[in-house]
């Protein structure tokens, strides 16, 4: 093993054993950005950054799954993803479902797609929505995946799903308006009945949410990496969970 192997290890372990239990956020939201400039950096095709990036989903839930984080929201494609030409599209969803199926596969995590999956081609939605099915009654970390994911239209769906809701049990849009409230558009939102992501991390140095949780990213803690996403490594989750256990939570206030 190479000097700086054992290096970054004992550096690793120091990192973990200075994590304080309670520190440890419950949800943590991930923007794995940046696979494109990864690939563009080393004269490799988009393809291949997309599926370096896929490569290291596995380590992250692992990462995750050893300090205690009980929800997971990868978001692995965006509404506006969806209009990337068919060439560079049709392959990363194919990425997409492959890396997917895999951490199903380990049964070591339930799955849950979030998103608009009736913008994506039936057979990814299909592939989506067989993954959750076959992890349903894993008893691990809850993995959101989020595919054809825009904050803005999980909002608007929201409010659409309440509206129809409301209209099926006979409300009146003024007798809705007079009780509405932010719980009412929560109990709607795709991730319903989890708890909001207490950290958000966006590697590839961007400093921006792009549309990501909008509505649950209120009263979160954000940490931006200059790594991109296929770089980042294990000493760069733990210094984000050591960046968010320093700071003091003030939620809005």
């Amino acid at each position: 093993m190479a000097l700086s192997d054992v290096l970054y290890a004992a550096y690793a372990r120091r990192l973990l054993r200075e994590l304080e239990p309670s520190s440890v956020p419950r949800h943590v939201g991930v923007m794995l950005d940046g696979n494109r400039r990864w690939a563009r950096a080393r004269g490799a095709g988009a393809s291949e950054g997309h599926q370096a990036g896929a490569d290291n989903i596995e380590n992250l839930l692992s990462w995750c799954d050893e300090v205690g984080v009980d929800v997971v929201t990868l978001w692995l494609l965006s509404t506006d993803n969806l209009n990337r030409p068919e060439d560079e599209l049709r392959p990363l969803l194919g990425i997409i479902e492959a890396a997917v199926d895999t951490l199903a596969a380990t049964h070591r995590w339930r799955i849950h797609p979030v998103g608009a999956l009736d913008l994506l081609p039936a057979p990814t939605a299909a592939r989506l929505k067989a993954a959750e099915d076959r992890t349903r009654d894993v008893d691990g970390m809850l993995v959101n995946v989020a595919v054809g994911y825009g904050g803005r239209r999980e909002i608007a769906d929201a409010v659409r799903s309440l509206l129809q809701q409301q209209a099926a049990m006979g409300t009146s849009i003024e007798e809705l308006a007079e009780v509405i409230d932010v719980e009412h558009i929560a109990e709607h939102l795709y991730t319903k009945g989890q708890p909001d992501p207490d950290l958000v991390i966006r590697t590839s140095g961007e400093q921006r949410l792009g549309g990501f949780l909008l509505w649950q990213s209120a009263h979160s803690e954000f940490y931006f990496c200059e790594a991109y996403w296929p770089d980042f490594r294990k000493v760069d989750f733990l210094r984000a969970l050591r960046a968010y256990g320093e700071r003091h939570r003030r939620f809005g206030s």
